[in-house]
């Protein structure tokens, strides 16, 4: 079926606007993640440390190091296992914010535009915001799921050489094949649960904060809407976003790294639930609250923001431009 003339003429973001967006998000997600992951990283290290559910291995299974802040991990993985090793794992997390940044970007618009839509003063009330994002996030995570697992465990990898334990994984493409083997589809699938409640918690804090207090800045204050105006917003919108969703992510990523049965059965915990309890009963209920500092660093990204919208500004030329060489191949 040939296309009409004039809809060939249109530029990319015209004639695919979901498609246009997920690219623009995918991208400008690779650029954070690769900019923002050693604190990422930082974060993993210390939700897992401490964790009271090993002392059920035996002898020697539970960690012995004491416990340390952001800086100190951050630190002592340079001096332990090398500069590089901050960035251990950052393959599949960027496999894994294409498909979820992407992801809940296009479902959360198409939400807002198409499914709620506005009020007639173009007001988008804050129950339509949060249902929206709670569901993109939902969506986005689910998708996204099996590539966050496998960052989950190669970022503990350096960790287990250390302690003198075997190495799980020779690579990214092994993690997948070794978990598929030994789980089937469902293995992939391991943390599911809390991984979509942390992403639903997230999303809520993340997007309808953000809205709100962009919306109320330039409503109520001499602000406009520029990078300031973002940058407080991000900043009330991260923080949110982390008091919601560290605990979920603290269990999910337990869930994630524990050892498992030849059938991929987990040894530690049989659900999340049993992971929250043992949890708070083992370290207390601030345990939940591990690598809350570095969460919330990473989503704020304010340092990021002019390096985002010069990366946005540049795709979205690119995107615009009629001649641009895509439009070749369409």
């Amino acid at each position: 079926m040939s296309v009409p003339e004039e809809e060939r003429l249109l530029p990319l973001t015209q004639r695919w606007p979901r498609a246009s967006k997920f690219l623009l998000s995918g991208c400008a997600a690779t650029v954070a993640e690769l900019a923002t992951f050693p604190l990422d990283l930082t974060k993993t290290r210390l939700q897992m440390q401490g964790e009271a559910a090993l002392a059920r291995l035996g002898d020697g299974a539970r960690e012995s190091a004491p416990y340390r802040g952001m800086v100190r991990t951050a630190l002592g993985i340079i001096q332990e296992e090398g500069f590089l090793k901050l960035w251990q794992g950052v393959t599949p997390a960027i496999y894994r914010h294409v498909v979820y940044s992407g992801g809940r970007m296009v479902t959360y618009e198409h939400l807002r535009e198409v499914v709620f839509g506005k009020s007639e003063d173009e007001h988008y009330p804050l129950w339509k915001s949060v249902i929206g994002g709670m569901m993109a996030g939902v969506i986005g995570q689910f998708l996204a799921n099996p590539t966050d697992l496998v960052k989950v465990q190669m970022q503990m990898e350096g960790k287990r050489k250390l302690e003198g334990k075997p190495l799980r994984f020779r690579g990214v493409h092994h993690a997948f094949a070794k978990i598929l083997a030994e789980g089937g589809i469902r293995g992939l699938w391991a943390g599911w649960v809390p991984n979509i409640q942390r992403a639903a918690l997230v999303n809520m804090g993340d997007l309808t904060t953000y809205d709100t207090v962009k919306h109320y800045l330039v409503l109520n204050t001499p602000l406009e809407d520029n990078i300031m105006t973002h940058g407080l917003s991000s900043l009330c919108s991260g923080l949110v976003a982390s008091i919601l969703g560290t605990p979920a992510d603290v269990i999910k990523s337990r869930i994630m790294n524990q050892p498992r049965d030849k059938q991929g059965r987990g040894l530690l915990y049989k659900s999340s639930t049993d992971c929250l309890i043992q949890a708070v009963q083992g370290e207390g209920f601030m345990s939940l609250y591990k690598g809350f500092l570095p969460s919330w660093l990473r989503m704020v990204k304010l340092g990021l923001l002019p390096l985002f919208f010069f990366f946005f500004f540049v795709l979205k030329l690119l995107l615009i431009y009629k001649h641009f060489p895509f439009s070749l191949l369409v």
